[in-house]
């Protein structure tokens, strides 16, 4: 094996020399691409007319600037980097909006056509088996499609594990050559933004769950704040640095795995020396291609999968646009939209694109009315499920233009909510009187949630009543009994109109006035069971009132409610309740004297006044 091995070892001038004019190179991607035999390529001054694609570029980067070298090579691109920006908007590159995972299909019918594939591999085993490292993704399959393949084997590239082997036999040119592989570290995003955006995906990912990552700055800062999560497991696209102390600190075990466990699946490695180590001859690694890596259909065999992306801008009925802003490319197609509809295929599955609320130092809203003219819809709005920014949590799917339009407003940044409604209006996307979020920052509603096990077993969540709730507030008031009605508000009320619960939101401030939900799952969705509010009066003292559906009474409902609204009250400078209960209404009135037995509670016409001091 040795002796074969040495017979196909050239220089780089001597393997580039079996360019021709008019040829079709492939050249491996991202941190991947064989540096060394691309600069060889390119001194080759007596060729021209050479088409070359490429996923994403690194070295050729230095060259979009020399007219010598446009003059004679045409690229084509499926990925954008910062560095190549500039020039697709020059025209000085050509840019093909596929899928990635599509890709080897592309080669494979010869819609994209090779003639030459050069990469880059670790040296061979005794075997004659070397590993493409880094770059599995489409380059497994443009060393089948190409006439001729080029290796530059370097020993700096690390041995991945899965479906990364190319036998030497298969190679035409060996080139050694070592050189350290690109390192590409993304830009951070803001530490505040990405914590705070980070604190409500965390609250959406459970223990054992799997997972990937998008590409995208925002994405990968994510990472850092999983550090109370247990037993996760990874399918993603790209390996960074990012995931390594997911791994070292027991985060990501790849345990509970329902495809490949024990296992870390993903198609590529982008990052430093630190990852390119970590991941060198790792069995807790399979890399393998984009089409498998990214179908929805294997991605769905992961129960309970989230995937994690990020968007550029979502307008405000759910459409997301990741690879522009305008005619502007930044990234590209990715994959973005198979690993949302991989999730949810999934069992236990969902979606999450998050992304900071501003761009260009918060002049800008990223929650727009319109996509901008120019802009490529990177995932359809039916596919777009929970949207994550740093003012809170927007879940879409199943959803309504309304509805979507309130959750998207009550996430977008307080100074556009307003603009954003009115520009909702013009659209007739909700009602003309219709109130607007409130314009300030509601993170200090997290501290107002709780999760309390029922008497019957079901897990309750407590959190403050929002606008987005118009809907589910109406269903929750009819399908309660006429007498539970007539005890909360002494009257019937056959019909709960838009207008009494925009006049509820109306007075709502959070601190004067607030109402919480009491709320349990039911078929895949959370359902309203349970209200408390109290409503701050001139005495210092808060009038409050609660409302449980009556499946649920004798639960410990109300109490936890009581209990919740007091510490808020407090919090907000109040000495304590007042209520009016009706005289047939015997379970709310023990409960108060059970909670508050030195309550003050005395007869007024045809209620029973109760004042309270905390």
């Amino acid at each position: 094996m040795k002796n074969h091995y040495n017979q196909k070892i050239v220089s780089a001038q001597e393997a580039v020399s079996s360019i021709k004019n008019g040829s079709r190179i492939f050249l491996g991607s991202g941190c991947g691409e064989p540096q060394h035999l691309i600069r060889s390529m390119i001194n080759k001054q007596d060729i021209e007319d050479i088409m070359l694609h490429q996923v994403l570029p690194f070295t050729l980067s230095d060259y979009l600037d020399d007219e010598n070298f446009l003059s004679r090579f045409s690229l084509k691109v499926f990925l954008i980097n910062a560095f190549m920006q500039k020039a697709a908007s020059q025209g000085k590159l050509d840019y093909i909006p596929v899928y990635l995972s599509e890709v080897p299909m592309l080669l494979k019918t010869n819609q994209i056509g090779v003639d030459i594939a050069m990469i880059q591999i670790s040296p061979p085993d005794k075997f004659g088996f070397a590993s493409l490292g880094v770059s599995v993704d489409v380059t497994r399959e443009a060393v089948k499609q190409a006439e001729t393949i080029i290796a530059q084997v370097n020993p700096l590239m690390p041995r991945t594990l899965g479906n990364s082997f190319i036998h030497i036999d298969d190679i035409d040119f060996l080139v050694p050559f070592e050189e350290e592989l690109p390192q590409h570290t993304a830009d951070r995003a803001d530490a505040d933004i990405a914590q705070r955006i980070a604190f409500y995906v965390s609250d959406l990912i459970d223990d054992a769950s799997t997972f990937q990552v998008g590409y995208g700055q925002l994405s990968y800062s994510l990472l850092k704040y999983l550090k109370d999560k247990n037993d996760l497991g990874l399918h993603t696209q790209m390996i960074t640095d990012g995931y390594i102390h997911l791994f070292e600190k027991g985060i990501i075990t790849n345990k509970k795995k329902t495809l490949f466990p024990d296992r870390a699946v993903a198609a590529f490695c982008m990052g430093t020396r630190k990852i390119y180590d970590y991941i060198d001859n790792n069995p807790s690694f399979s890399f393998h291609t984009a089409d498998f890596v990214s179908d929805p259909a294997v991605i769905a065999q992961n129960d309970n999968f989230i995937s994690i992306s990020s968007a550029l801008e979502i307008d405000l009925t759910g459409q997301a646009c990741s690879d522009s802003v305008g005619r502007q490319l930044f990234s590209g197609t990715g994959d973005q939209a198979n690993f949302i509809r991989g999730s949810g295929l999934s069992r236990g599955g969902f979606s999450i694109i998050a992304l900071p609320s501003t761009a260009q130092n918060g002049k800008v809203s990223r929650i727009v009315p319109f996509l901008s003219q120019g802009a490529g819809i990177a995932t359809l709005r039916a596919d777009v499920n929970f949207v994550v920014t740093e003012y809170g949590v927007a879940q879409l799917h199943g959803k309504s233009i309304f509805q979507r339009v309130m959750e998207l407003a009550q996430i977008a940044h307080p100074d556009f909510r307003e603009d954003l409604i009115k520009a909702a209006k013009r659209n007739k996307y909700i009602f003309a009187d219709q109130l607007p979020p409130r314009a300030e920052d509601l993170i200090f509603l997290e501290k107002y949630k709780i999760s309390k096990k029922l008497r019957n077993n079901k897990i309750m969540s407590v959190r403050p009543l929002l606008p987005s709730d118009e809907i589910e507030y109406r269903n929750f008031f009819y399908s309660l009994k006429q007498d539970t009605v007539y005890l909360r508000f002494f009257r019937k009320i056959k019909v709960f109109s838009r207008t009494m619960a925009q006049a509820h939101w109306a007075f709502l401030d959070y601190r004067k006035n607030i109402s919480l939900l009491g709320l349990v799952p039911n078929k895949g969705k959370n359902e309203i069971i349970a209200i408390g509010t109290y409503v701050g009066d001139e005495d210092n003292r808060a009038e409050t009132a609660f409302i449980v559906r009556e499946d649920f009474q004798s639960m410990g409902i109300t109490t936890c409610l009581i209990k919740m609204l007091e510490k808020i009250a407090v919090e907000n400078g109040f000495k304590g309740f007042k209520a009016s209960v009706l005289p047939a209404n015997k379970v709310m009135l023990n409960l108060f004297k059970k909670i508050y037995p030195d309550s003050i509670i005395f007869k007024e016409i045809d209620e029973i006044k109760i004042v309270i001091d905390f």
